[in-house]
């Protein structure tokens, strides 16, 4: 800020010079000075100058060099009742505005958001982004937000933003009917039409968003470990052979059941040789009779999965199966696959051939 005095006494030179990066409105002080009449006002680019004058909002200035005179004050000189120009100061506050990108201000929701989704139902949602801020009215906008405050930053309406933001995105994400797992590759959409429905109120303001961003979308931490086992198990294929999988895995880990078992097994392995040999670690005379080997266990049940528009389901079992060929859903033509076969097949070529052999053919057409 730059003040030039004429005869010690008025105020020459109006002008601001911002260092802080974040402060939107600066109140040029006038207490004990008048503005001269002839000053020169200097506006920058990026900026606005707002006169007030006894409380009421008057002329607004973009960037330019002026001499306030009565040719560029229009509306002060309406308000003074200057008939003709004349060399007399005159008290106004003079509000500079700036009008650059304040960039980079984040919002996110404090609390879940609960949304109706088609495939899980009811789930919580937490979402976090960043936007830029512009002042579009600089009248508008001492009106409605500054008043008489002398020198406003931005995070003295971030707040207000923040909570518009975050009940528009509520509303938004509720009308949209996006599935959870498609909002992440929705997001560039869903802030178009979020942007969209906080603009009206946004311009009421005097202000503009240029750019509004979703950065993430989550559910909660125990909705997200389900997803992770459901997508574990589809990758995995076959449900047996995941099984499997997992159980050699977890017996290799350090410290893991399967060590304990490993320890267990060695165990009585040698509690067996103890009781082989004598009391004097010699072997007895005569062996014991071996025990009786236990039965093995009964066959592992074939499960089967289904082929269903380029979907997989299952793994169904002989009972599961059954009734899906009493219902309908599953008939002689149903592509089938089960572990050790060789690719898909009908289910009338496969094992299950047996489930049909009860169900009647198609009733011949009605006589003519």
């Amino acid at each position: 800020m730059v003040f030039g005095f004429l005869k010690g006494e008025f105020v020459d030179v109006i002008d601001w010079t911002d260092e802080t990066r974040d402060t939107m409105v600066w109140r040029f002080e006038r207490y004990k000075n008048a503005i001269k009449y002839g000053a020169k006002l200097t506006v920058r680019e990026g900026q606005a100058a707002v006169f007030v004058h006894e409380g009421q909002l008057a002329d607004v200035f973009s960037p330019g060099m002026y001499m306030l005179e009565t040719n560029n004050l229009p509306i002060m000189t309406t308000l003074q009742h200057w008939d003709h120009g004349f060399n007399s100061p005159f008290k106004s506050e003079v509000y500079f505005v700036s009008t650059t990108r304040f960039n980079d201000l984040k919002w996110g929701t404090k609390n879940p958001i609960m949304c109706r989704d088609p495939e899980f139902g009811p789930v919580r949602l937490r979402a976090f982004g960043s936007y830029s801020m512009r002042v579009s009215d600089p009248g508008l906008f001492l009106k409605e937000i500054v008043g008489t405050d002398g020198e406003f930053t931005a995070d003295e309406v971030s707040d207000q933003i923040r909570n518009i933001i975050v009940q528009e995105f509520s509303q938004s994400i509720a009308k949209s009917g996006i599935p959870v797992l498609d909002m992440a590759a929705n997001t560039g959409d869903l802030s178009k039409l979020i942007l969209g429905s906080i603009a009206p109120t946004i311009a009421g303001y005097g202000l503009t968003l240029p750019e509004f961003y979703i950065e993430n979308i989550s559910l909660p931490e125990e909705v997200e470990k389900a997803l992770d086992k459901r997508t574990s198990v589809g990758l995995a294929g076959d449900l047996n052979k995941y099984m499997q999988f997992s159980a050699a895995e977890a017996m290799g880990k350090p410290g893991s059941a399967g060590d304990s078992m490993t320890a267990g097994m060695g165990a009585a392995m040698g509690m067996a040789m103890a009781q082989n040999m004598g009391p004097w670690g010699a072997a007895p005379a005569a062996a014991a009779p071996a025990a009786a080997a236990p039965p093995p266990p009964p066959p592992a049940a074939t499960v089967w999965h289904v082929a269903d528009n380029g979907a997989t389901k299952g793994p169904f079992g002989d009972g599961d199966l059954a009734a899906m060929v009493s219902n309908g859903s599953l008939t002689r033509a149903t592509m089938v696959w089960t572990a050790g076969q060789d690719g898909w097949k009908a289910a009338g070529e496969t094992a299950l051939a047996r489930l049909f052999a009860q169900v009647p053919p198609p009733p011949p057409p009605p006589a003519p």
